[in-house]
């Protein structure tokens, strides 16, 4: 199994209202299907989820929906200011410049395989993204809600009536490029090696707009996700299973789909890394059972079914099996 890449949650930040104001709660149960677990329990959250997801949770939206332009519906509603740290770091600079060269340090912290880039030719700046699964089916989506997030950046440091020079989109020419360029007000390319926002070189220095924002550093990015987005495996199959106890249903088969791979091969996987889905999923929840103890007052009961125990007894079991203490004693030790 290769590496697996992912994405921070927080780009569909959201975005599952949207499908539902837009297109309908059967839309939005249809894509929630492909992620496989309820996003919007986990929005506000630092979860990593597989590009994969991303792409099918999009592209089943649209299918669902019968709209074969949602990227150009969603591309205005995007903005790195709801991306968590990572969007904070770069809207915290003091120039457009800084905020372009914060996203690229910063990336690793909110992706994996994917690529921004900024280079100057002439009198213009190209700010690019690249994403990791560029081509796959439904990727039409991403692109045109990447061009937004790329304009969102450029939007908080110039004039409400700016526009950019152009937009290039890595996507095959469409038979009606006036839909694309009346949704971003500008002219747009096709069959370009990434997704670009072209603008004039003398923006660069252009100060904030709004410059009331905290500052946020590199090592504040950091501390929300130590080590960056997982890379390994067994580190996205746990983040996986982590987002699915926070919405209370796991499921080896919801993990390996929205890995894109098979519930066999997701086995052998971790079987070689020495564990199993099982075991990975009673420490995830007994992780998040024992923080909701320490840290909220909720009834034994509420937290042994929002943890997905079949019943309280079960729940003080394996407690006491890993801690040595039922829940009402850990309480009290804590």
């Amino acid at each position: 199994m290769t590496e697996v890449p992912v994405i921070s949650s927080h780009i569909l930040h959201g975005m599952p209202a949207f499908v539902r104001q837009e297109m309908g709660e059967r839309a939005l149960r249809q894509a929630n299907r492909a992620v496989g677990f309820d996003l919007e329990l986990v929005e506000g959250r630092n979860c990593f989820i597989p590009h994969a997801a991303v792409v099918g949770f999009v592209n089943a939206a649209a299918r669902a929906a019968g709209e074969p332009n949602l990227g150009i519906l969603i591309a205005p509603v995007m903005n790195v200011a709801n991306y968590g740290s990572f969007g904070r770091y770069v809207l915290g600079a003091e120039t457009l410049g800084e905020a372009i060269e914060h996203s690229i340090s910063a990336l690793g912290y909110h992706s994996t395989d994917d690529r921004i880039s900024v280079t100057i030719v002439g009198d213009e700046i190209r700010y690019s993204y690249a994403f990791a699964l560029a081509g796959r089916t439904g990727y039409d989506i991403i692109a045109c809600a990447a061009a937004g997030v790329l304009l969102s950046v450029f939007r908080a440091y110039l004039p409400v009536d700016w526009k950019p020079l152009r937009i290039e989109l890595d996507l095959d020419k469409p038979r009606q490029t006036e839909l694309f360029e009346d949704a971003f007000q500008c002219p747009v390319l096709f069959n370009s090696s990434a997704v670009t926002v072209v603008i004039e070189r003398h923006h660069w220095s252009a100060a904030l707009r709004h410059p009331s924002r905290p500052i946020v550093t590199i090592e504040d990015v950091a501390r929300d996700r130590r080590g960056g987005a997982p890379r390994e495996v067994l580190d996205v199959v746990t983040e996986q299973i982590r987002a699915q106890v926070l919405t209370g249903s796991v499921s080896i088969d919801s993990a390996a789909q929205s890995m894109d791979t098979s519930v066999r091969t997701l086995q052998r996987e971790l079987n070689r890394a020495g564990t199993d889905f099982r075991s990975l999923v009673n420490t995830a929840r007994l992780r998040r059972a024992t923080e909701l103890l320490r840290h909220t007052n909720g009834s034994i009961t509420r937290v042994s079914a929002e943890m997905g125990y079949s019943s309280p007894a079960n729940f003080a079991r394996a407690l006491r099996k890993a801690t040595g203490l039922a829940p009402r004693e850990f309480r009290l030790k804590i």
